[in-house]
């Protein structure tokens, strides 16, 4: 049966080093002309959410989208050589990427809260955009809220892929909101414990399938099959 998985990128698939925070912070900078008094809240929000907080809590107008992601681009493409140096793939992404890649009825993509331009930054710079079908993927600027963007996808693969409604879908990724946005749409989730949330703490946010990290192919491998299955 065919399968669609989708990935998380930061904390999921690769270490951003803190990069992807100083995204934001320029991002702010080119559209206010000064530093935000602390770091963007991230956790799995979309860049919409993110982007919009910070402008509600320096008690500023928010722009319009449009402008605002501008400003993204700007912020993530001018960081692509800094992110390569600092950060890194995270353990068995590489491998696992490729061998769920392989020629079969399965579409692996991303459901992510960063634009598609700024996850294209983050997985080029570590050679993983070729490993997956991003023009299927939902992005930060798809919906304000994480949730909303299974269905996104959903939809692109049906679209783009001729994936039959209805096929199994799968979210990976390190945060409760990950967790949430399976849940209430009828996704499977495999959580992994590769960002600031524990193991238990995922557990307790309803994941019923806790990976420490991605290194053993062989057993994601089999909860896919059992999720294909059904």
């Amino acid at each position: 049966m065919p399968l669609l998985v989708l990935w998380d990128i930061d904390h999921t698939l690769i270490e951003n080093a803190g990069v992807s925070k100083e995204i934001y912070a320029a991002a702010f900078t080119y559209l206010t002309g000064g530093s935000p008094s602390s770091a963007a809240v991230t956790e799995g929000r979309t860049d919409r959410l993110i982007m919009r907080e910070m402008f509600r809590r320096h008690l500023l107008p928010e722009p319009q989208w449009a402008v605002v992601n501008e400003a993204l681009v700007r912020a993530g493409g001018e960081r692509f050589g800094e992110l390569r140096r600092r950060g890194r793939a995270l353990p068995g992404v590489p491998g696992a990427l490729k061998a769920i890649a392989a020629p079969g009825d399965w579409v692996s993509s991303v459901l992510t809260g960063n634009i598609a331009e700024n996850a294209r930054v983050k997985l080029g710079a570590f050679g993983l955009d070729e490993l997956l079908d991003l023009p299927v993927g939902a992005y930060g600027a798809d919906a304000l809220q994480r949730s909303d963007l299974v269905d996104v996808a959903r939809r692109r693969a049906r679209c783009e892929r001729g994936l039959p409604g209805g096929s199994p879908v799968v979210l990976v990724g390190d945060t409760p909101r990950d967790v949430e946005a399976a849940l209430t749409t009828g996704a499977h989730v495999i959580a992994v414990a590769t960002g600031v949330h524990s193991a238990a703490e995922l557990s307790a946010a309803g994941a019923s399938t806790v990976l420490p990290d991605l290194s053993d192919t062989k057993a994601l491998l089999n909860l896919l099959q059992q999720f294909e299955r059904g």
